[in-house]
């Protein structure tokens, strides 16, 4: 036999043990899930139920196509998963539910790093750092996922083109609806009124600035760092013959000016970053005029959590949104603590109705594949926006991370009524 032939047959052989080996852990892993049941069919046509039933009887189905995701998955962990869905390594009967197990069974998943997996979790915390929220950097990162284009997201946003969380209750049922009573809800908790201006930071495409010019007749100034949705949003705004009511700015939230009555943030937050916090406070306190009050809707992550979290990194700032960061309850109450007059005057949390909103998101989604592709977006890209939708509604349903709307008050003015009727 040629030394060649002896290398392939030798590399062949540690490549067999090295897989043997990784789907003998990920099967030991599975076996011991003490919440939910993975039904695993693999390559071979092998099927197992592994797992102990959970009290809400969550059980699955995963298909394993490669046994590339054995060694995927022990090398890197949560990313490992997501990554070799994205190449197509596996398939799930109901992803959701699959993530749903993983999230409830999170501690027994910890013990699979594995040393190469924790080297690669530094360099993907390596890449994050680079992308901080600077100036410059929020530029590029915004760039990064919203750069996609206004015609992408329409496939499954409704119309008001709210990226954000919408508020179902049985009189607001559908995915517009429940969005619309959401814009409702805020407006409702600022007690919006027409001699209010209004800074809103994070302009979207102008869904809350057009729902609250038209329906509180109050003046809104809305920014945005995205010139996508600038542009969309400022179409919409001049469409609706709302140009005197409502002033798009192309402008970082750091460097505006001038004081206003009430303040909002949707889900804007997210893109700030844990070291930012204080300068986005500081910055909102010295905008509010005293007297005023500010609304944020803020995607959470756990106080319990919140620590590991930094130091880590995971699917979606991985590879949606980079320089993301979901903030704690407690780390935004230090940062106005420190920078600011604000007091914190409600919380609501609602995060079954972000479970709902991704569903509904998914189905848009996946219904329009064909569009999808028609803007040129290939297989992997698909895969790794459904995954998306169902890692993040587990993480809702799981109570992995919340979604609250957070009142704050500046004292040293005359103080209105509360208007926080709830959502």
């Amino acid at each position: 036999m040629s030394s060649s032939a002896t290398e392939a047959t030798f590399s062949t052989s540690a490549t067999s043990r090295n897989s043997n080996f990784s789907r003998s852990l990920v099967r030991k892993y599975l076996a011991g899930l003490r919440q939910g049941q993975i039904e695993l069919l693999e390559c071979s046509g092998q099927r197992e139920l592994l797992g102990s039933p959970a009290e809400d009887g969550l059980r699955v189905e995963l298909t394993v196509h490669q046994p590339d995701f054995y060694s995927s998955l022990i090398r890197r962990s949560e990313l490992g998963l997501a990554e070799s869905r994205m190449r197509g390594d596996w398939s799930s009967s109901d992803l959701t539910t699959l993530l749903r197990i993983l999230y409830r069974n999170s501690a027994a998943r910890g013990g699979m790093r594995s040393l190469t997996g924790f080297i690669s979790q530094l360099l993907d915390r390596g890449r994050h750092w680079l992308a901080r929220n600077s100036l410059r950097g929020s530029q590029r990162n915004i760039a990064a996922h919203y750069d996609l284009g206004n015609e992408f997201f329409s496939l499954f946003l409704d119309p008001t083109m709210m990226y954000s969380s919408a508020v179902f209750d049985a009189e607001h049922p559908t995915l517009e609806q429940a969005a619309v009573h959401k814009l409702d809800c805020i407006c409702r908790k600022l007690n919006l009124q027409p001699r209010h201006h209004v800074m809103e930071i994070g302009t979207g495409w102008g869904g809350f600035a057009l729902h609250a010019a038209q329906n509180y007749g109050c003046r809104v100034t809305s920014t945005t760092i995205s010139r996508r949705q600038f542009e969309l949003a400022s179409r919409r705004i001049r469409d609706a013959g709302l140009e005197d009511r409502v002033t798009l700015l192309l402008q970082d939230y750091r460097t505006l000016s001038g004081t206003y009555d009430r303040l909002v943030s949707i889900e804007m937050i997210e893109a700030v970053g844990h070291d930012y916090l204080p300068v986005y406070f500081e910055t909102c306190g010295r905008l509010l005029s005293p007297g005023g009050r500010m609304l944020v809707q803020a995607i959470t992550m756990p106080d319990q959590r919140y620590d590991s979290y930094r130091q880590s990194i995971d699917f979606i700032r991985r590879y949606i949104f980079p320089g993301g960061h979901l903030p704690s309850m407690t780390a935004m109450q230090q940062a106005t603590a420190r920078r600011t007059d604000l007091l914190l005057t409600a919380v609501e949390q609602f995060p079954d109705s972000y479970a709902r909103t991704l569903r509904e998101w998914r189905s848009r989604f996946m219904s329009r594949l064909g569009e999808v592709r028609e803007q040129g977006f290939d297989e992997r890209f698909i895969r790794m926006w459904e995954y998306y939708f169902c890692y993040c509604e587990a993480a809702f349903l799981e109570q992995a991370v919340g979604v609250a709307h957070l009142i704050w008050e500046r004292p040293g003015g005359p103080r209105e009524g509360a208007g926080c009727e709830t959502a």
